[in-house]
């Protein structure tokens, strides 16, 4: 029985210890992910004033980013499922590193909007190759919190994204916090010597070349649909909460980048500490329920989280909106990893986050369409957050058949 399908080790970090390297590298990635993608968001004002265009033109930019992880995600879930999921995770961490980097070259908007469609080709293309290579790595009782750890790195890369902007932008300018994206290249070399390929995958390809199972189609079961819907609505909503936050603190709240560094420092630690906590709350209740509990408090945080003006009150909301909203999310890996069969897994996860993140790029063009102004860009979020929140819920509610992992 390999390290994958055993079910003996009781859940908690301790149960990690001996897989902390691939751990860390999921981490780490995602981490290196939220960092640069969030600077991108932090900086859309500053771009928008330099280019001499406007937030929804740039929300087209967003819109091909989206269309770039469409095709990262399918593609590196090919990758991973052909080649193995190590070397797809590697390439997909040098290839956004670069086009991360080269985003602080862009001079128009045209070729922003090539740059950033060809670093979401990377972008999505990381995630789906390290997760489907920690979830087939770490013992059954301890993925869903593998699950929550891996996510939680993004928020941690919000987080610095956002300490990074407080200091760069008013000093040096936007183009230097893309300048540091290159940095993330440098994981590749850790995942080159300390992380071991995918023990399910690695007996996958030994019975495939014995000829002892052979390859299939890709099978469009229930499961499989609802993993792609839920995550085309989530991916929707989560998109309309945060993507235009920052541009929100800054031009509807009269923030500077100082001070919107705080309701997103609480933002990050309530998702940090919401993506634990999920994660844990899964083990007893079920990944559906915590869903449908956190799509909830979504619902009754959204208004005091874009638009109340007292500052306490869109403090607190930001810890809350933060727990709630990305708190899902740590159970994302583990979920859609349930919904497809082993030789189709890579493949089928990096699908369904691949038609999520189009989701993400509706969101980001069309928000702002119905919120043109600094006054209605709040008022556009709210509305298409609870939409899609209910949809989203809706989705989660349902219990298909599971294949055996």
């Amino acid at each position: 029985m390999n390290a994958a399908s055993s079910s003996t080790a009781r859940p908690g970090f301790k149960a990690l210890i001996p897989y902390w390297q691939v751990t860390f590298a999921a981490f780490m990635g995602w981490f290196l992910d939220g960092f640069d993608q969030t600077s991108f968001m932090f900086t859309l004002p500053d771009i928008a004033r330099d280019f001499g265009c406007t937030i929804s033109m740039l929300g087209g930019v967003l819109f091909g980013q989206a269309v770039g992880r469409f095709i990262g995600n399918t593609a590196w879930g090919w990758l991973a499922d052909r080649y193995g999921r190590k070397p797809a995770f590697m390439l997909g961490v040098i290839w956004f590193a670069i086009f991360s980097a080269l985003t602080g070259f862009s001079h128009s908007i045209y070729t922003l909007f090539i740059i950033q469609f060809l670093f979401g080709i990377g972008f999505g293309g990381e995630w789906t190759a390290s997760a489907a290579l920690l979830m087939e790595t770490v013992p059954e009782a301890s993925r869903p919190l593998a699950s929550a750890l891996m996510m939680s790195g993004y928020e941690l890369g919000y987080f610095a994204a956002a300490g990074a902007q407080a200091l760069i932008l008013p000093h040096f300018g936007w183009r230097i916090l893309f300048f540091i994206g290159i940095l993330p290249a440098l994981l590749s070399i850790f995942i080159r010597i300390g992380v071991k390929e995918s023990p399910i995958w690695l007996e996958q390809r030994a019975l495939q070349q014995k000829k002892t199972v052979s390859k299939t189609r890709f099978s469009w079961s229930g499961a499989a649909l609802q993993a792609i819907i839920l995550m085309s609505f989530l991916e929707f909503q989560k998109a309309a909460i945060y993507t235009f936050y920052p541009t929100i603190l800054r031009d509807s709240h009269h923030l500077s980048p100082q001070a919107i560094f705080w309701p997103i420092m609480l933002y990050c630690i309530g998702s940090f500490s919401g993506k634990i906590f999920c994660g844990k709350l899964a083990e007893y209740f079920g990944e559906s329920r915590v869903m449908i509990g956190a799509i909830l408090i979504v619902m009754c945080a959204i208004w005091p989280f874009l638009c109340v003006q007292d500052w306490n009150l869109l403090l607190i909301s930001a810890f809350i909106m933060g727990a709630a909203a990305s708190g899902i999310f740590a159970l994302i890996p583990h979920y859609l990893a349930q919904r497809f069969p082993s030789a189709q897994r890579s493949f089928g996860m990096g699908l369904s986050y691949a038609l999520g993140s189009l989701g993400q790029g509706l969101a980001g063009k069309i928000v702002p369409f119905f919120g043109a102004t600094a006054a209605t860009l709040p008022l556009s979020a709210v509305a298409f957050v609870l939409g899609s929140s209910v949809l989203t819920a809706i989705s989660a509610a349902f219990k298909p058949k599971l294949p055996k992992f």
